[in-house]
């Protein structure tokens, strides 16, 4: 039986404690550090094994084994204690170090001290909503990689009544249909004769020139 990976978020703030209590409720083990004692007691009641220390100190991080997490997730604001705990963490050879960037001279001081993730949380977020703002029809956008993005949009007119393989979201813009979900039923890779009907929630992946052209439409 595999064991359940453990999570180590150091920096509470809104994102860091909604990441917190999430995969608690996923049910995996998480460490939880602010340096804010006010912010640690408001989050006792609500998260297992919350402390406070300075990220920045070595010993601090040692007597907790962050050396013993699966991945450290490092959420602060201060650019300073940030990069200094991405540091001690690669010292501590922890196998996954996602930091929350600030900007992008964040990310790169970050990913040469030992990171190995980068979030962009209000930029991802910013590039969401101006997809959706730009594109009323399409409902999200993710962005998963460079030039690799999933968006979903309901089925409009013209889809509905044809079969997949009969529309040209493959042939003409590029998008590959890997999910639907129709009420309560979800369709993993729905097969060619799939017929599209009023309702249907549609995922599909492509490139940015694919969803460009696709938006475009």
């Amino acid at each position: 039986m595999n064991k359940k990976k453990q999570f180590a978020i150091l920096g509470l703030g809104r994102f860091g404690a909604s990441l917190a209590i999430a995969l608690e409720n996923m049910g995996y083990e998480v460490l939880c550090v602010d340096l804010d004692e006010r912010v640690v007691e408001r989050l006792s009641g609500t998260l297992s094994r919350v402390v406070s220390f300075d990220i920045r100190d070595a010993k601090a991080l040692a007597q907790v084994g962050i050396d013993s997490f699966d991945t450290v997730v490092i959420t602060s604001k201060n650019l300073e204690s940030s990069l200094m705990a991405t540091m001690l963490c690669k010292e501590q050879q922890v196998p996954e170090i996602i930091v929350k960037a600030i900007d992008e001279r964040h990310a790169e001081m970050a990913t040469r001290l030992g990171a190995t993730q980068m979030i962009f949380s209000e930029r991802d977020m910013a590039r969401r909503l101006a997809k959706h703002l730009s594109s009323p029809n399409v409902l999200d956008y993710i962005e998963i990689d460079a030039d690799i993005n999933v968006i979903s949009f309901y089925a409009e007119e013209e889809l509905q009544g044809k079969k997949l393989q009969d529309t040209d979201l493959r042939s003409k813009y590029g998008l590959n249909v890997i999910a639907i979900i129709r009420s309560s039923e979800t369709i993993i890779t729905p097969p060619p004769a799939f017929v599209f009907q009023e309702g249907d929630k549609v995922f599909a992946v492509g490139s940015s020139a694919a969803l460009a052209k696709f938006e475009n439409k």
